[in-house]
């Protein structure tokens, strides 16, 4: 539904003080986006989600009840789009991705956390998404990484040499155990094929010099408006995660995330509800044997080695 300003006359009948009635025509102009109440649908969720939304309204400024309205129009820059967290309305997605495609960075949700997102393939894009990045000031003096939204395992074929054929515990078929995981909340470590753009392949900040690395992470989320953006868009996305400029936590909330980044240059917010604060389960696969680095939402597979490491792979 594209909510913009529409024009409506009626005729209202109009008591005076004697009780007599009157018609009187009205003609006027509203905007459906100037209501500051919430509009949305929703569905039986449990008690303790319930719970925790109503908590993170609690918190919502009257600054950011610009973005708490349903609608697909831009306002100051910044396309909120609300929809429905399991793909029903999927056509809300149209202009997302006629914006990736012209560059544009923004939000989006996956089946862990909501993700800071661009098109692969756009250079300027990823350099925005960089700065926009630099906000968080626990990242600022430090190195991160990207990881690649892939539709299918036809993109990290295209995008990385591919999955080991065995590991040290005597697994010889790697990838039949992958694809028992993928979709789903992991992010695999794979080697960077030549294909991969070369911003994609470096990392760190645009205050420091930035360096060269040959792996990427790669992920399938298992969220169905993140696989309608990725089949809309014929390919994959470049993502970091999305986390509180003061706080090294998850934003959970999208309208907070648009509050937040919006006034950093993000284009456009898909709101498809509160995530849970799970990131996704890290596993390098360029060692001998598949090593988690991260333990997430997704739970430990018997073929991957557990090691506490808190390391800087994002969303």
């Amino acid at each position: 539904m594209i909510v913009g300003v529409e024009e409506m006359s009626l005729e209202t009948k109009a008591l005076g003080h004697c009780g007599v009635a009157g018609a009187v025509p009205l003609s006027f102009r509203r905007s459906l986006s100037s209501f500051p109440t919430r509009l949305s649908f929703r569905t039986a969720v449990p008690s303790q989600t319930r719970r925790f939304q109503s908590l993170a309204v609690v918190k919502r400024s009257p600054k950011r009840l610009k973005y708490s309205a349903p609608r697909l129009t831009k306002e100051d820059g910044l396309l909120y789009v609300q929809v429905d967290q399991f793909g029903s309305d999927s056509w809300k997605l149209d202009p997302v991705v006629e914006l990736l495609k012209g560059g544009a960075v923004g939000v989006i949700p996956t089946d862990t956390l909501y993700a800071i997102v661009c098109d692969l393939n756009s250079h300027s894009a990823i350099e925005r998404l960089r700065r926009i990045k630099e906000i968080e000031p626990s990242k600022a003096s430090c190195i991160y990484p990207l990881s690649i939204i892939c539709r299918s395992f036809r993109d990290i074929d295209t995008y990385t040499t591919g999955f080991p054929c065995g590991n040290a515990q005597g697994l010889t078929d790697i990838f039949r155990a992958v694809k028992r995981c993928l979709p789903g909340p992991y992010t695999f470590i794979l080697t960077a094929s030549k294909q991969l753009p070369k911003q994609c392949t470096r990392y760190g900040t645009a205050t420091s010099k930035y360096a060269s690395r040959k792996n990427v992470g790669v992920r399938i989320p298992d969220d169905p408006v993140c696989q309608a953006i990725l089949e809309k868009l014929d390919g994959p996305l470049i993502s970091t995660s999305v986390k509180s400029p003061k706080e090294n936590e998850w934003i959970l909330d999208p309208v907070i995330i648009a509050d937040v980044y919006g006034p950093e240059g993000l284009d456009f917010v898909v709101d498809a509800g509160v995530r849970v604060a799970d990131p996704s389960t890290v596993v390098d696969m360029t060692e001998s044997a598949p090593r988690i680095i991260r333990q997430g939402k997704g739970p430990k597979q018997p073929w991957m080695i557990a090691e506490d490491d808190d390391s800087a792979v994002d969303e």
